[in-house]
């Protein structure tokens, strides 16, 4: 779950009510209990979207996918791929998770927008063989309390012979803890036990299972990512261990391990103040509980992405949703000195700004064959789409074509590796060849660049 814009935190919310609210998750800290392909190679994203102002405010499934677990692809556009039609109509913080079978099963709270006092006693859920289509939707009922049933996630409990799904609810304690239930089926399921209480309000509980003979549950704890854990998957049994990290208001933590390096995990968190920006940390051992923040410029998250879930998938299964839902016909670039930053036009002035922001269109680019030479570049906006980025006496802005060989010649630039770091990108002017595209002040304009600092203001990710 997650809090929005100047909407203050759901347990700050719930903690004035009690006084009168990257193997990640279940599945994907795969352990000895847990189903997996035998050639998991790359990741998928599952998430809802908003943005500042809530115009990108979406309440269906999207995914995104990766091969690195950091560099994330949207699929379909941005858009979703399914759509809940019961309940509230809308859905937050969903998760997948590989079932014994070898095929997958959706789950996300039944919630559209932020109504925080909305009663739920069901979640959404969507049955896949392949994350292509999503058949057998349906609502699962969890409890008969007066109260919500937020960020649902499930595991295969071996022991159980069953899968267990936890959430968190505010039950008598008058507080949010973390509930379990169990199925066979994700159609019914037992009755509601409390599986973590540690006397205060939890949420978003995230469980990495079989690591070590040990299981890992991390959760929200007054604003951090805290974890817990134990030997056995029984309800009561975990105890609170590790080191809280956070960056401003954090929650959802995803727990994610290194396809490549086994020893590698990766802990990503959704902030609700900004609102959706995700942060991540990365760790030596979860027996350990200690994180180390990672460069923003390592990752990018999906445009406008909230409290996700991450999977890991086969090579073969990330092609076919490739091939299936197709790439954003849309880029964005990433600044390489401010990571946290993008390009976009404000006002029609180029610039680059931080993360999160509306319109979130601004920053969203076509990168078509250069006006004046078509080996070149040009940056088509998105929003405008008869507006492209040029420079008029070097500074940066976004211009109607006119049609004219100097402005095809003012928008556009010749790629090149980038001047900071080669695996990024730099743009030279197509007419002012000795000048680059760079920031100075946050605003883009074309310079000669010499310096340390120049080559980095001249150097950016193009991703999505």
């Amino acid at each position: 779950m997650d809090a929005t814009g100047p909407h203050p935190s759901r347990r700050r919310i719930l903690g004035m009510a009690a006084a009168l609210p990257i193997a990640g998750t279940g599945a994907l800290a795969l352990g000895a209990g847990t189903a997996r392909a035998a050639t998991d190679a790359a990741y998928v994203m599952c998430y809802f979207t908003e943005s500042p102002d809530m115009l990108a405010a979406n309440y269906g499934l999207h995914l995104a996918v990766s091969t690195d677990g950091l560099e994330w692809t949207p699929l379909n556009q941005n858009n979703p791929v399914a759509t809940p039609t019961a309940g509230s109509g809308g859905l937050r913080d969903p998760f997948v998770l590989r079932k014994q079978d070898g095929t997958f099963v959706v789950l996300a709270t039944d919630l559209l927008g932020t109504d925080w006092s909305y009663v739920s006693q069901y979640i959404h859920v969507w049955d896949s063989t392949d994350l292509r289509t999503f058949t057998g939707y349906r609502r699962m009922k969890l409890h008969d309390m007066n109260t919500h049933s937020w960020a649902p996630e499930a595991y295969w409990d071996a022991s159980r012979g069953r899968y267990g799904v936890i959430y968190s609810a505010v039950n008598s304690s008058g507080h949010n803890v973390i509930m379990v239930n169990h199925t066979s089926d994700f159609v019914t399921a037992s009755s509601p036990q409390v599986f973590f209480d540690p006397g205060h309000d939890v949420i978003d509980g995230d469980l990495a299972v079989g690591v070590n003979g040990v299981n890992y549950l991390y959760f929200k704890k007054n604003s951090t990512l805290v974890g817990a854990r134990s030997t056995s998957l029984d309800p009561g049994s975990f105890t609170e261990f590790s080191t809280a990290v956070s960056h401003g208001g954090t929650e959802a933590p995803t727990l994610v391990r290194s396809l490549t390096s086994g020893s590698t995990w990766y802990l990503w968190g959704d902030t609700w103040s900004p609102n959706g920006v995700f942060y991540a940390w990365r760790g030596s051992s979860l027996a350990a509980g200690t994180w180390t923040a990672l460069d923003q410029r390592t990752y990018t998250q999906p445009l406008n992405s909230k409290h996700c879930g991450i999977h890991p998938i086969t090579m073969a299964e990330y092609g076919n949703l490739l091939t299936k839902w197709g790439t954003p016909a849309w880029n964005r670039l990433k600044s390489y000195n401010y990571p946290d930053r993008y390009v976009r036009h404000a006002d029609f002035a180029g610039r680059i700004d931080a993360y999160a922001f509306d319109p979130y269109a601004d920053s969203q680019w076509k990168l078509v064959p250069g006006l004046a030479d078509s080996s070149g570049v040009s940056f088509q906006s998105v929003n405008y789409p008869t507006r492209y980025l040029r420079h008029y006496d070097y500074a940066l802005r976004l211009d109607e074509n006119d049609g004219t060989t100097t402005f095809a010649a003012d928008a556009t630039f010749h790629r090149t590796a980038g001047l900071a770091d080669a695996s990024w990108a730099s743009f030279r002017s197509y007419n002012n060849p000795t000048r680059y595209i760079r920031h100075y002040d946050y605003a883009l304009r074309i310079d000669p660049v010499s310096t340390a600092t120049e080559r980095q203001d001249a150097t950016f990710r193009v991703g999505y």
